[in-house]
């Protein structure tokens, strides 16, 4: 039997949401192969669905990054927070977007010492930064971005992402959302000639 979404609020039937919520939830449902239990659990608040998935869409379609880039800033800040849901769904779209196996553990357990290249290592501390210390972020902090070759715009995107699923991760904490077991088995197979 699959784990709840949630546990602390009722998971809503997918039937009894309304008629928008429906349609992107069996959406996402078809491309992915199954339900994300974050499109359950906000399911429980209708508008609050909306406004997060809308901000979601925007974060990761418009934007100055690539997608694996935004991952990875998702995985440093989630596992700053210890969000286990987010860490466990984002190091697999993680492992997708990147094509690599391993990367997602490596920046879940210390970026630092991650397989990335050093503008990606300053970008993350960038994005945790603004996570732990919000207030001691300064113009040494763009002027570092800028030199690793991030225009301003791309830094706003950073510490929207970062921002964006700092919230995130509050609300997975608060619900106890549950990871869903297929995330954890998602992009782990790899090419053998890499």
């Amino acid at each position: 039997m699959a784990e709840a979404a949630m546990t602390r609020f009722p998971v809503p039937d997918v039937e009894d949401l309304p008629e928008d919520l429906r349609e992107r939830i069996e959406a996402e449902t078809e491309r992915s192969g199954f339900t994300p239990n974050v499109f359950l659990a906000y399911g429980y608040r209708p508008s609050h669905f909306r406004a997060f998935f809308d901000y979601y869409d925007a974060l990761t379609e418009h934007t100055e990054l690539a997608r694996e880039e935004i991952e990875m800033i998702v995985v440093a800040t989630s596992a700053e927070n210890d969000c286990l849901y987010c860490v466990v769904a984002h190091g697999a779209l993680l492992r997708i977007y990147a094509d690599a196996p391993r990367l997602a553990d490596q920046v879940a357990t210390n970026y630092r010492t991650a397989d990335v290249p050093d503008e990606h290592v300053a970008m993350l501390d960038f994005a945790v930064k603004l996570t732990n210390e919000p207030e001691a972020v300064d113009e040494s902090d763009f002027e570092e971005l800028q030199e690793h070759g991030f225009s301003k715009r791309a830094i706003w995107d950073i510490g929207s992402v970062a921002a964006f699923f700092n919230l995130s991760n509050r609300m997975a904490h608060l619900a106890d959302m549950r990871p869903n077991e297929e995330f954890y088995e998602l992009g782990r197979e790899s090419d053998a000639s890499t």
